[in-house]
């Protein structure tokens, strides 16, 4: 069979002429950052689902074989991912994603970490000694992550570091633009205090001037207790809280089970990119949070 030749001009057009980098990312967020970054230079996987409790991810054998064939192994730290990254990187036996190699990326040394505890122990529940790792739901933190991810992509990639910077200088306008909207609209709450479920929220709390009095866990990775809700009811009424701020994987009953006592709002949220299907971004994961707040809250 003769091939026409406009047809092998399309063939060779659609066809890169380089290598992608491949890339695994332990959870959501830094994978849609990488393929923000990289473009078409990349292929990215995350191991976790955006709908999942990242502290719990079921380590699958196939999971090795990923980051095998990985040339960048991207993670949070701070300890999010203790219970399954070293095995994993181990049983790859991919020498290229080993600590201290360039195949190997901790975002979280790129970060200011809020709520280290030196001295902790397990009396107080499942707590971050060395800070606490939920710091992308702070937008300036993206940022940070971005950069980081950008050079390293360069140092894998140097023929791609145009791309990278170019793609890294946009990411940055658009998230720019983006914070001033998601500022705007939170304006109002500046100063109130909030429950949250888990200690998820602190970087983002912090970023927009909320105030954490609260959490229906008593401890960090414990479940709520009945002694402890009801103490809860208390504070809300103690103090007029508004809104209940919380992960949409989390059960329900008891943010639930304080609103009908107290009228407080519930806002369920996705805490990660592909939380819901319709946040596949890192932007679109603020508007939808931002956007769920606003709601809860009347403003």
């Amino acid at each position: 069979m003769k091939i026409q030749p406009t047809l092998v001009a399309l063939l060779l057009f659609a066809t890169p002429a380089f290598a992608r980098l491949n890339v695994v990312t332990t959870t959501q967020d830094p994978a849609a950052i990488t393929r923000a970054i990289g473009g078409d230079r990349v292929s990215v996987k995350a191991l976790a689902k955006g709908y999942q409790d990242p502290h719990f991810v079921d380590p699958k054998p196939t999971f090795m074989v990923d980051l095998n064939r990985a040339d960048l192994f991207v993670m949070i730290g701070l300890e999010l991912e203790t219970g399954y990254a070293s095995a994993l990187i181990s049983g790859s036996h991919n020498d290229k994603l080993a600590s201290g190699q360039p195949g190997h990326l901790d975002l979280s040394q790129f970060i200011a970490p809020l709520e280290a505890v030196p001295l902790a122990d397990r009396g107080q529940g499942d707590i971050h000694p060395a800070g606490n790792p939920h710091y992308w739901l702070d937008p300036e933190n993206g940022r940070l992550m971005a950069r980081a991810i950008a050079a390293r992509l360069s140092q894998l990639d140097p023929e791609g570091k145009a791309t990278y910077s170019a793609n890294l200088a946009a990411f940055e306008k658009t998230l720019s633009a983006r914070e001033l909207e998601w500022s705007k609209k939170l304006a109002r709450l500046e100063g109130q205090p909030i429950i949250t479920y888990h200690r998820s929220w602190s970087y983002f709390a912090s970023r927009y001037k909320l105030e954490v009095v609260g959490f229906i866990e008593p401890k960090p990775g414990i479940p709520p207790t009945p002694g402890h809700t009801l103490e809860l009811i208390r504070l809300v009424q103690a103090r007029g809280i508004k809104l209940i701020l919380m992960e949409g994987f989390y059960d329900k009953r008891y943010p639930e089970l304080i609103a009908s006592k107290t009228g407080i709002k519930v806002a369920a949220v996705p805490n990660s990119v592909g939380g819901t299907e319709q946040v596949t971004t890192y932007f679109e994961l603020f508007d939808a949070i931002v956007t769920a707040i606003s709601a809860a809250a009347g403003t």
